[in-house]
C-alpha cells in the first residue's frame, strides 16, 4: 500500500539540493560547513492547502450544523519552483528513502519558476 505525505496549512515540501562538497579552488569541504549556512536551495515537492480562511456567518450557527468546505487562501509557491530558504526553520524528514525539508511558506525567500507568462494571460 502506497502512503501519501499531506501537508496541513502553509507548510511545503522542498527536496533540498545536494550541494557543493567542493570549493572553486578544488578543495573538498566538511560534511558540518553545509549545515551551518543560513540559507539552502531545493526544488518544492508538494504544498499544502494554504491559509485557512474564517468564515464569520458560521459563529450565529449552531455547532452541531454542518457547513460548506473550509476555504483557503492559496500558496504563492506551486509544485516544480525552484525555492531559496531560511533552513534554521525547516525540519528534516526522511520518506520513501529520500531526504526532504519541511517548511512554512513564510521561510521562502525566492521562487524561480520556468513559466510565469501562463499566469499574466488574463491581464
Amino acid at each position: 500500500m502506497k502512503k501519501e505525505l499531506i501537508l496541513v496549512g502553509d507548510r511545503v515540501l522542498i527536496e533540498p539540493d545536494a550541494g557543493n562538497e567542493r570549493t572553486n579552488a578544488g578543495l573538498y569541504l566538511p560534511q558540518g560547513v553545509k549545515e551551518k549556512e543560513k540559507i539552502n536551495t531545493g526544488k518544492v515537492i508538494k504544498t499544502g492547502p494554504g491559509y485557512p480562511i474564517p468564515d464569520p456567518g458560521i459563529l450565529d450557527q449552531e455547532p452541531w450544523i454542518k457547513t460548506s468546505k473550509d476555504k483557503y487562501f492559496p500558496l504563492q509557491a506551486k509544485e516544480g519552483d525552484y525555492c531559496i530558504f531560511l533552513r534554521d526553520q525547516g525540519i528534516e524528514i526522511e520518506f520513501d528513502n529520500k531526504h526532504y525539508i519541511v517548511i512554512p511558506h513564510s521561510a521562502i525567500l525566492v521562487l524561480l519558476r520556468d513559466d510565469i507568462s501562463g499566469e499574466f494571460k488574463g491581464i
